[in-house]
């Protein structure tokens, strides 16, 4: 299993475009109905600064995930942007939950 948190701070901006284009990657990940994916984000109260939470059945599961002409377009678009504060990926480890996660 592979937990990703990232968070980064766009341009106010380029804050709107941005959720367009994760909610492009959503839509394409609904249509995949991939098992192995979880995926989400939220916009943190200042209106500009994201946080996604990504849990991933495995490697394989990420590549498809980073692989979606979706999540291409969004990571293209995120980086020419200027953005105020680039991204922070952790790696986290489960501790405890109240959802079931692959073993």
């Amino acid at each position: 299993m592979k937990i990703v948190r990232v968070h980064y701070t766009t341009t106010p901006e380029f804050a709107s475009i941005n959720q367009a284009n994760i909610a492009g990657i959503v839509k394409e990940l609904k249509e995949l109905n991939h098992p192995g994916i979880k995926y989400g984000c939220w916009l943190l109260p200042d209106g500009k600064t994201f946080m996604h939470f990504d849990q991933l059945e495995n490697e394989a599961a990420h590549e498809v995930l980073t692989s979606l002409a979706s999540f291409k377009k969004f990571d293209t678009e995120l980086w020419a942007s200027n953005l105020e504060i680039e991204p922070v990926l952790d790696l986290l480890s489960p501790v405890a939950s109240t959802e079931e996660f692959w073993g």
